[in-house]
């Protein structure tokens, strides 16, 4: 287990690899889809106002990153029109069904509710990137996702106290990047659409 303040290095390797996902992005080089990158805003802030409730220490920087990082994205996008991704009607489902995850957090009035049902907010929110990054990975970067993934580890190794409020978001931000990585550095969904067509 790794002293707590380990988390401020992870935050610190979330936050430079968001600088260069930011770049690409006022570049126009990444088209970020923007209900994605909304919620993924409001999501992990709600989170981690309920991690701070629950008495989350430095744990919780993580989740405010998770945050922080992606309203950066969103204002990014405005800056450059090349920086647009066309949204869908699946784009806008995902987000309905993301900000009703948001809505429930605020009926339950319970801590670990709110982190479970933040994940749940965040993973539709995450649902239209993830299939943009499968049919088109070169519209995303990947080095974001792979340094919100170190971020994520190097919290889950200062975990002294292994409850839900403590290890929920950062090991599905852990997972979550894990497939961004492999989507957009490998393009996986190349490959396996390569694959099928193929056969």
């Amino acid at each position: 287990m790794l002293n707590p303040h380990f988390v401020i290095l992870g935050v610190v390797i979330s936050f430079a690899g968001n600088l260069f996902y930011l770049r690409d992005t006022l570049q126009g080089k990444n088209q970020p889809n923007r209900i994605s990158w909304f919620m993924w805003t409001l999501a992990p802030l709600i989170a981690f106002a309920a991690e701070l409730q629950q008495g989350v220490g430095l744990q919780a920087l993580i989740t405010f990153m998770a945050g922080f990082n992606p309203l950066l994205i969103v204002i990014a996008s405005f800056v450059n029109k090349r920086a647009v991704w066309k949204l869908t009607a699946f784009d806008f489902a995902c987000g309905i069904l993301s900000l009703l995850g948001l809505v429930l957090w605020l009926l339950s009035g319970h801590g670990d509710i709110a982190i479970a049902l933040s994940i749940l907010a965040d993973a539709f929110a995450a649902l239209p990137t993830i299939a943009k990054s499968y049919t088109h990975p070169q519209s995303e970067s990947w080095l974001n996702f792979f340094a919100a993934a170190i971020g994520a580890a190097i919290t889950l190794l200062t975990i002294r106290t292994w409850d839900f409020a403590n290890y929920a978001f950062p090991l599905y931000i852990l997972g979550i990047c894990i497939i961004f990585t492999l989507l957009i550095r490998f393009e996986l969904g190349v490959r396996l659409r390569r694959l099928f067509a193929a056969a």
